[in-house]
């Protein structure tokens, strides 16, 4: 198995999450998110450094997979491959612990639903720039 991967296409696959991210958790669903989690503001000025960075590295790890089962595929396949790992995967999996863990739907639709965009955009981002 040759798997080759575009280091840079991983690189901004990675820095997508962190937009997707800024957008979702702060201009589209801060409150609504917040509320479900139970994190309150003064939780969130504390260990900023620890989840930033860890964040990125998961993301980079994210990337590094999902770039190798894109491939050389190209754009449509990468999208596709990212909504599906997004929706088919991570979604479901979340499912699976919010409902054993009784969290909200509330916060279950805003994190599965962010991991759904973040992934497709990743998938789109590397199927572009690696096919």
């Amino acid at each position: 198995m040759d798997i080759q991967i575009n280091w840079l296409a991983v690189l901004l696959a990675a820095l997508a999450t962190f937009v997707v991210g800024g957008l979702w958790y702060s201009l589209l669903f801060a409150k609504p998110w917040q509320k479900a989690a139970g994190v309150s503001d003064e939780q969130l000025k504390s260990g900023t450094a620890r989840v930033f960075v860890g964040s990125f590295i998961l993301a980079l790890v994210m990337a590094v997979f999902l770039a190798a089962f894109i491939g050389r595929a190209g754009f449509a396949f990468g999208t596709l491959a990212g909504l599906a790992a997004g929706l088919g995967w991570v979604a479901t999996a979340l499912g699976v612990n919010y409902l054993f863990e009784r969290r909200s739907l509330t916060l279950f639709a805003i994190n599965a639903s962010y991991n759904v965009v973040t992934f497709t955009a990743m998938g789109a981002i590397i199927g572009a720039m690696q096919g």
